[in-house]
């Protein structure tokens, strides 16, 4: 151990003494190291914005669901299915679960009564579905008690309504035949742009039941409210045959069925694309280690003199060896130690947040990502020592002395 940490501070003396002949090789091995290191990580954070808007449009993983409709006049009462699925919930202890179900409902707005899309939920599909509410809020606990029914509406909603935003308390009036005056608590993004894009809101189900009671009622052919559940991944595969049994045998005469996201996970960023971009910072370590091997040998052919007293007095071949290979590997080591910090750095005030789309859950730097860094810029610097080293072994003891 002490025979490898005199060989390093003597590595590190020499390239002290050579520091001018390395600089720009370093600096280039710098820069690859920082581009392999950042791109590990932007890939990650990548992956993570694909991740949330998989959760968005599907559910987190994993989301299970279940879908249920009446094959007749014969068959049990919605109010059943209501009441199963609640005791579902407390059954399996499922903590994250909400009813979504997808109607038209007519709101007065200044021109008259029209349709608008209208999406039936429980509070706890705001953090299921990671609904971004860039006004106001979304719905909480309490709300379900509330006088009047609250909409989360959309931004082609508000624009109808001809109100710019909720400075000042926003209601509409829901329904037609007895229209009830809702306020709007919260505003959500139009998914895409566009002049002619649909108003939609959401409202609490128990709401909409409680005062839009014509069309909440599921009839033969129509679906009745999806259950969504946020459940562990490993128990996925048991729970579904037994909640597709157990909803059916609750409510008869009604066919029931459960499906899961898995199988609709998120995007991830494209491998080719990936190894494309990492391939183009492995070329630039390359360049950079290519630099670093002529400049070592052009040093070793300078010390030739110097090898040969060594050899004289002792020093073996592995030694010699070793010695010129660390001053490459520690030349390296601390150009990607620069590359990391600077990756760092770098990666740690980019805008994510808008960069990639409005990332909720920003991971944190990952030392993978420093690991491999440091392991590329190592590995070319014992690439870069080995051939410099190799011919200092060779140089003999006679020659160097009389060179």
């Amino acid at each position: 151990m002490t025979g490898f940490v005199g060989a390093v501070v003597e590595a590190w003396d020499e390239l002290r003494i050579h520091r001018l002949r390395v600089l720009l090789a370093l600096i280039g091995v710098a820069a690859a190291v920082a581009a392999i290191t950042g791109v590990t990580a932007a890939v990650q954070m990548l992956s993570q914005a694909f991740q949330e808007q998989g959760d968005r449009d599907v559910g987190r993983q994993v989301t299970v669901s279940v879908d249920a409709w009446p094959r007749g006049e014969q068959s049990a009462a919605p109010a059943a299915l209501q009441a199963e699925y609640a005791r579902v919930l407390e059954r399996y202890d499922i903590s994250w679960a909400s009813r979504d179900w997808r109607t038209q409902v007519p709101f007065r707005f200044p021109d008259g009564t029209r349709p608008a899309d209208v999406r039936a939920v429980d509070p706890d599909l705001g953090t299921m579905q990671r609904v971004q509410v860039t006004e106001g809020r979304w719905f909480v606990d309490v709300d379900v008690e509330s006088l009047a029914p609250q909409l989360v509406v959309n931004r082609a909603f508000l624009d109808r309504l001809g109100v710019a935003d909720l400075s000042e308390p926003v209601t509409v009036q829901l329904g037609d035949v007895a229209p009830v005056r809702s306020t709007v608590v919260g505003v959500v993004e139009n998914r895409w742009s566009g002049p002619d894009y649909p108003a939609e809101a959401y409202v609490l189900y128990d709401q909409l039941v409680r005062w839009y009671t014509p069309d909440a009622t599921p009839t033969y052919g129509q679906p009745a409210p999806t259950l969504s559940l946020w459940v562990p991944p490993e128990i996925v595969d048991e729970l579904m045959p037994r909640l597709q049994s157990e909803v059916a045998a609750a409510v008869p005469g009604w066919d029931v069925s459960t499906w899961d996201n898995r199988s609709t996970g998120t995007a991830m960023l494209d491998g080719a694309t990936r190894w494309v971009v990492l391939g183009v910072g492995a070329f630039a370590l390359l360049l950079g280690g290519l630099g670093l091997v002529n400049i070592a040998l052009v040093t070793v052919r300078y010390r030739i003199r110097e090898i040969g007293i060594r050899r004289s007095f002792g020093a073996t071949s592995g030694r010699i060896f070793v010695g010129v290979l660390l001053e490459s590997v520690v030349a390296t080591v601390v150009a990607g130690l620069v590359g990391v910090v600077v990756a760092v750095a770098v990666v740690k005030n980019i805008p994510a947040d808008t960069l990639f789309g409005g990332l909720q859950d920003r991971p944190p730097f990952p030392v993978s990502a420093a690991l491999v860094g440091m392991a590329c810029a190592t590995a070319v610097g014992a690439l870069a020592g080995i051939l410099p080293a190799t011919v200092a072994v060779r140089v003999k003891v006679i020659d160097a002395i009389r060179y």
